[in-house]
């Protein structure tokens, strides 16, 4: 038997059954049961801190721009 003909054998049985087994566990991980306040922690990330509008920090009349020192002070 040659090599090609051993590593297709071997990739249409095991590695199928390898790669089957693999997505229904990832599906399993996603989907179960303990895993939803998880997600829902993630999908609220863009709302956690989201006391105002988004413009309001930048219209201070000030005309220096929008955070400017916020900006610096975070970063340090």
């Amino acid at each position: 038997m040659d090599l090609y003909s051993l590593l297709r054998e071997f990739a249409d049985s095991w590695v199928l059954l390898a790669l089957t087994l693999f997505f229904v566990g990832v599906v399993f991980w996603a989907w179960r049961p303990g895993s939803r306040k998880m997600h829902e922690d993630s999908a609220n990330i863009p709302f956690r801190h989201d006391d105002k509008p988004a413009g309001a920090a930048c219209c201070d009349g000030s005309g220096s721009g929008c955070g400017g020192s916020k900006f610096k002070e975070a970063q340090q």
